[in-house]
């Protein structure tokens, strides 16, 4: 047994992901009944991420701050940029392929009690009352821009406390950072009761009566994730791309997938931020502001569904409008919570661009929520391994101005 688990230390946490991953496949195919207990295993995993990550953003972005060196800069501007271009381009290219390989669909039941927001004005609202909610509330509730907002104004207060307490927020920082690598090291077990519930709960029938509609989602994000973003970032670092985009989505794409939260993503993402060496003063501010405002694959999302709903009514779409959806959908997937099923919510806004009344549009979340097995799971993965990957982009950018060797491959 001794030997067994020196032998499992020894592995890679990707390996480890991925051998647990064929092991829940197994079993939840094989013997489905038997492995349902096992699911708690994904829910205690999944909760344990999403509870340490709000109280983890707090203390390392106010330790970051507080101790921050006058005249080190930090790349945020960069990392922000990244971060729209990357939504924008994603949201446009849904809507290209949209127009390609037109979809319509069979509208479903079932999201009809749900409260969507009712114009971009609200989404907007809502982001920046998030901004000065109560502390305590935002941490209780994980309001990211919230925590963020605080984490910043507590660490600019701090600057001039005395190196006593800004050690002991610092020690506090790393016992956090600590307990998230405890965390992380049971993600393999965790995986395995995602994958069995998601087999037994879902199963893939109720999926095929909507192959054409996944293709085109999965297609667009796949599309965004190794063509679009390689591009952005040869565009800002001039070396080959793929090995930094690999490691994304190795390392934090394939947690995320199954995850389902970019929220809860967070602390993977702060650790692969650490293995790459990136700036702890940049990438504790950005991680966690990207689960909020960097979502290419909500994007996606928006448009596709929307588009959809446009073909099912048969309404015609020129290209201004069709523009205008691009900005829209990116705008509104900025707004989109970093949770399971957030971004589908934000339909009926893009919708409501092409007159299409709010039943007709609340019965296309309700395909959103049918799909969603796949569909949030390839939009999360987007969506959490690009914060990674702009992160790191901004970096290495200032890195060849300044004439440092850019080693990625050493890297990744």
């Amino acid at each position: 047994m001794k030997n067994l688990i020196k032998k499992w230390n020894q592995l890679s946490l990707v390996k480890q992901i991925i051998i647990g991953l064929i092991i829940g496949i197994i079993l939840a195919v094989a013997i489905p009944e038997a492995a349902k207990p096992i699911v708690i295993l994904g829910s205690l995993f999944v909760g344990a991420l999403k509870s340490i990550a709000p109280v983890l953003v707090l203390f390392l972005v106010m330790s970051a701050i507080a101790q921050h060196k006058s005249g080190h800069q930090t790349n945020m501007k960069s990392i922000i940029g990244l971060y729209l271009l990357g939504t924008f381009l994603a949201g446009l290219i849904a809507v290209i392929v949209s127009f390609i390989i037109p979809v319509s669909l069979t509208l479903a039941k079932g999201a009809e009690d749900l409260a969507a927001p009712g114009g971009v004005t609200e989404v907007l609202k809502a982001l920046l009352l998030n901004v000065v909610d109560n502390p305590v509330k935002a941490l209780f509730n994980a309001n990211y821009i919230g925590i963020l907002a605080w984490a910043v104004v507590l660490g600019i207060a701090l600057r001039s406390a005395p190196d006593t307490t800004k050690t002991m927020i610092s020690n506090f920082s790393d016992a956090v950072s600590k307990m998230v690598t405890w965390v992380i090291k049971v993600a393999p077990l965790g995986i395995m009761g995602l994958v069995i519930d998601s087999i037994t709960t879902n199963g893939i029938e109720s999926l095929l009566s909507y192959g054409k509609l996944l293709a085109v989602l999965i297609g667009c994000m796949l599309f965004v994730a190794l063509v679009v973003n390689p591009i952005i970032v040869y565009t800002a670092i001039r070396q080959n791309p793929y090995p930094l985009v690999f490691k994304c989505i190795k390392e934090s794409g394939i947690t995320a997938f199954f995850t389902r939260s970019s929220a809860a993503n967070i602390p993977v993402n702060m650790k692969l931020c650490e293995k790459l060496g990136l700036d702890k003063d940049t990438y504790s501010v950005s991680i966690p502001l990207g689960a909020t405002i960097n979502m290419a694959g909500a994007a996606v999302t928006i448009s596709v569904l929307t588009l959809a709903a446009v073909h099912t009514l048969d309404i015609h779409v020129d290209i201004p409008t069709a523009i205008i959806l691009s900005v829209l959908s990116a705008v509104c997937a900025c707004g989109a919570s970093g949770v399971a099923g957030g971004s589908l919510l934000l339909i009926p806004l893009a919708c409501s661009l092409f007159g299409i009344p709010n039943d007709v549009a609340m019965q296309v979340v309700g395909v959103g929520f049918i799909i969603g097995v796949l569909q949030d799971s390839f939009e999360t993965s987007l969506n959490s391994s690009t914060d990674v990957l702009f992160t790191a982009t901004a970096e290495f950018k200032k890195w060849r101005k300044e004439g440092k060797k850019i080693e990625i491959n050493k890297a990744a």
